[in-house]
């Protein structure tokens, strides 16, 4: 295949924009899934009977339960919200083509 004056490679792949807020939904991800590890570990401390973890707010069971199902749901958000932002720097890392001339997989 004859390479034409005209190509520039650099085309291909498009200099796009920074992935700053990519990087600082992907921190902000990390300290949601470091934070819903720790209150699940305080609220499963409570329920196993050593309350210290956080004073008055785990003393009794129930609230033991609810920190723990809290720190499930932030530790979800967190993860969701990795996944997403990884995907995003994924996607955008791809080549310019068309869809007709990428390789076909059966």
């Amino acid at each position: 295949m004859k390479i034409s004056d005209g190509f520039d490679a650099r085309r291909l792949r498009p200099k796009g924009p920074g992935h700053w807020g990519t990087r600082f939904a992907t921190a902000i991800a990390t300290v949601l899934v470091t934070t819903g590890v720790l209150l699940i570990m305080a609220g499963a401390s409570g329920l196993i009977g050593h309350p210290d973890a956080l004073g008055d707010l785990d003393a009794t069971p129930t609230g033991a339960a609810v920190i723990a199902a809290l720190g499930m749901s932030v530790l979800y958000i967190g993860i969701r919200l990795w996944r997403r932002c990884r995907r995003h720097r994924r996607q955008a890392n791809g080549l310019s083509l068309s869809a007709h001339l990428m390789k076909k997989h059966d």
